[in-house]
C-alpha cells in the first residue's frame, strides 16, 4: 500500500469497499458516510495527491468519465448529479489521494457534502 494511503489499500484490494464500477484506470466505490443516496467515491487507481495532480497525470478525463458511468448504472443521470473534488486541508479534503464525490439520487441542497 503506497505510503499507508487509504484508497491505494482499496485499489490493491487490502481494505475493504463496495466496489460499484471499475476499469482500467479508475476505481468506484461507495462513501462509508454518505451524504445523499447515491454517494460514491471515484478514484484514480494510480496515487495521485490531488486534483491539481490528477489533472497533470491525465486522469482527470478518467475520473469523470467513470462518474457519468456510475450516474447512469445508479439510474440517477437524467435527475442530475453532483460532482466535488476537494484539494487540501481548507477544503476538507482529509484523505490525500484525489478523489471525487459523486451525489444524487434527492434533490442537493446548496450545502456541500
Amino acid at each position: 500500500m503506497k505510503n499507508e494511503c487509504l484508497f491505494c489499500g482499496i485499489v490493491a484490494r487490502e481494505i475493504p469497499a463496495t466496489v460499484v464500477y471499475e476499469t482500467d484506470t479508475t476505481l468506484a466505490f461507495r462513501d462509508i458516510n454518505p451524504h445523499a443516496p447515491t454517494h460514491v467515491l471515484v478514484v484514480p487507481k494510480n496515487h495521485v495527491r490531488d486534483a491539481g495532480e490528477l489533472a497533470e497525470a491525465g486522469l482527470a478525463d478518467d475520473v469523470i468519465k467513470t462518474a457519468k458511468a456510475v450516474a447512469v448504472a445508479e439510474g440517477i443521470a437524467e435527475s442530475g448529479y453532483r460532482l466535488v473534488l476537494n484539494t487540501g486541508p481548507d477544503s476538507g479534503q482529509s484523505v490525500f489521494h484525489a478523489h471525487l464525490h459523486l451525489l444524487g439520487g434527492a434533490p442537493l441542497t446548496l450545502q456541500m457534502g
